[in-house]
C-alpha cells in the first residue's frame, strides 16, 4: 500500500458515495511528475542549467543548423509568455550561451542563436539527460514503455480536448 493508496482509503471510509479511483491514477502522475523533476534536476544542476534554460538552449539545438529561432517561434515551442522568454534570453546571453543575430529573412527582426559556448554546453547536458530519462524507465520492458506512452499520449489528447472552450 502506497501514500495514495492510503489516501483512497480515507476517502472511501469518509466519502463512500464518491468515485475516487481518478483521484489515484492523478495523484501518482502528480508525485511521478515531481519525483521525474527532481531527478531532472540534479542531472541538470551540474551544468549550471536548469529546467527553464535547459529547455530553451534544446529547442535551439534540436533545430539544426544553424541552431536558431526567431523568439516568437522560441515562444511558441516553449510554450511560455513573451515577459517570460525575455527573462531567460537576457540571462542566457548574459552567461554566453545564445546571441542575438540579424535574421537574414527579415532585416528589421533577429534570431536567437546558440553561441560556441551554449551549444557545448547543451550537448554534453542533453548526453547527461537522455541517460538520466533511460535510467529512470529503466524498470520498464521496450513493450511496457510503449504500452504506457501510447496511453498517456491518448489521455493527453482527451484532457486536452475536453479543456477547449466549445465553439
Amino acid at each position: 500500500m502506497d501514500h495514495v493508496d492510503r489516501i483512497l482509503a480515507q476517502w472511501q471510509r469518509e466519502r463512500p458515495d464518491l468515485n475516487v479511483a481518478p483521484m489515484g491514477t492523478l495523484g501518482r502522475l502528480k508525485q511521478l511528475n515531481q519525483v521525474l523533476t527532481r531527478a531532472m534536476e540534479k542531472t541538470w544542476a551540474p551544468f549550471g542549467l536548469s529546467e527553464s534554460s535547459f529547455d530553451v538552449l534544446a529547442t535551439l539545438r534540436r533545430e539544426g543548423p544553424p541552431f536558431a529561432l526567431s523568439p516568437s517561434a522560441l515562444m511558441a515551442s516553449t510554450l511560455v509568455t513573451s515577459g517570460t522568454m525575455t527573462h531567460r534570453l537576457q540571462q542566457l546571453e548574459k552567461a554566453g550561451l545564445i546571441e542575438r543575430v540579424k535574421n537574414p529573412e527579415d532585416g528589421r527582426g533577429f534570431l536567437i542563436s546558440l553561441s560556441e559556448k551554449g551549444f557545448a554546453l547543451i550537448d554534453e547536458a542533453v548526453g547527461a539527460h537522455t541517460r538520466t530519462q533511460a535510467r529512470l524507465v529503466s524498470s520498464l520492458g521496450d513493450e511496457q514503455r510503449l504500452e504506457l506512452d501510447a496511453l498517456i499520449k491518448q489521455l493527453l489528447a482527451d484532457v486536452e480536448d475536453s479543456a477547449q472552450p466549445d465553439d
